[in-house]
């Protein structure tokens, strides 16, 4: 796919919609040169870029009903819902072992978005950066407000890189990819309601005025984006993968059934578009 960038959207559990649009592509042997995302959709690009095929689904199948990876027990005992040492340091350590050096071998530029809570701006980073910690990136880029702990990274304070950019587009076309695949994780009618809550935002980070700027304003970040995406596929600048059904997975989601048929549902959508995928590719050149 050369020239063509890749988009990942974040979305929690319903991330593995992802997984298996990648999965389908591994088969393929389709790699793009460029890839960014954000939560979700970086995390389960990262084994993509690794050429572990199968991988995120084997963690889903094996992991995700252990309480360590996410529970209420969590919450009660680290304030976090998911178990981010669990998540970003055992599994790929010890119990799913990633290979970070056929990762950074790779030839694909990789790019995860994070937010500085200080500032509410996107903090980007590349795997080329001199010292990049990738499960530090992740770990950051993946941790919601409110059932999280904030991340310090090379002297800033991150959480969730979907709240200021939920679909990085814009800052793939900014790094010089003018066509781009964009990947979804919510079907085509769905937009972002207003946050009801904006007391509790207040009141939780208070002392991060731009962060609550921007948490209390994200529906609309969300919907002018998904606006921008539209626009953008309207004229053939990009093509957009999405679930074509709708979705039985929500970000918290534990079902393993439901999770391995998500998982399926990405695989079957990318392998019936890849006809019209490479077209686009051919047209656009």
């Amino acid at each position: 796919m050369e020239g063509v960038g890749l988009v990942l959207e974040g979305g929690g559990m319903r991330g593995v919609y992802t997984a298996g649009v990648l999965d389908y592509f591994s088969e393929q042997h389709i790699y793009f040169p460029y890839t960014v995302g954000v939560s979700a959709g970086a995390c389960m690009a990262a084994s993509y870029i690794s050429r572990q095929l199968g991988r995120n689904q084997e963690i889903n199948k094996t992991w995700v009903k252990d309480w360590r990876y996410l529970s209420w027990r969590n919450m009660w005992k680290s304030r976090q819902l998911f178990g981010m040492d669990f998540i970003f340091d055992e599994i790929p350590n010890v119990l799913v072992p990633f290979d970070n050096q056929a990762f950074m071998d790779s030839p694909e530029q990789f790019v995860v978005g994070t937010t500085d809570i200080r500032t509410g701006k996107t903090i980007y980073h590349n795997k080329t950066d001199p010292g990049f910690d990738l499960w530090k990136v992740l770990r950051a880029s993946s941790s919601l407000p409110f059932i999280a702990p904030i991340v310090e990274y090379e002297g800033k304070a991150l959480l969730d890189g979907g709240i200021s950019d939920p679909i990085p587009l814009r800052q793939a076309e900014g790094d010089g990819y003018k066509r781009n695949i964009v990947v979804l994780t919510r079907n085509s009618e769905y937009r972002k309601g207003r946050n009801r809550f904006g007391w509790f935002v207040r009141r939780a980070y208070g002392k991060f005025p731009e962060f609550v700027k921007i948490l209390l304003h994200r529906h609309k970040i969300y919907n002018d984006t998904l606006a921008y995406i539209d626009d953008q596929e309207r004229k053939g600048n990009i093509f957009v993968i999405r679930p074509q059904r709708p979705l039985e997975v929500g970000r918290m989601e534990r079902n393993p059934r439901k999770l391995e048929a998500l998982h399926r549902q990405g695989y079957e959508d990318a392998k019936q578009l890849l006809a019209s995928i490479k077209t686009w590719v051919a047209r656009t050149r």
